[in-house]
């Protein structure tokens, strides 16, 4: 299994104005769903954070997200281990394919795949 890219999320309850605040050092809109913004980095599209008020198909607004080349592997891995899944294996309308996992510090981590 591969990670493809890690995107912090930081959470916002002024999404306009912390983009515009993130824009002034070089991130640009390149995804919004209302309660979620991905920024990149106009020089390299992979530097990438997410601004989210909430997480509406989930119960937890994750800490992070990391795209895997195999999410069904990822959630089987996670599961052997016996590691604590806050969302389960869920595919979502927007093509993402996705499960919440909670690491050893407490975070809630988004882990992802694009269909």
């Amino acid at each position: 299994m591969q990670v493809r890219r890690v995107v912090p999320n930081v959470r916002s309850t002024a999404l306009p104005r912390s983009a515009e605040f993130y824009g002034v050092l070089g991130l640009e809109e390149v995804m919004n769903h209302g309660w979620i913004m991905t920024l990149a980095s106009t020089g390299d599209p992979a530097v990438q954070l997410s601004l989210m008020s909430e997480d509406r198909t989930a119960p937890v607004a994750p800490d992070l997200s990391i795209e895997v080349d195999d999410v069904d592997a990822a959630y089987a891995a996670m599961r052997e281990r016996g590691a604590e899944i806050v969302h389960p294996l869920t595919d979502e309308d927007w093509g993402v394919r996705r499960f919440f996992v909670r690491d050893p510090n407490g975070r809630v981590v988004n882990v992802l795949g694009h269909r």
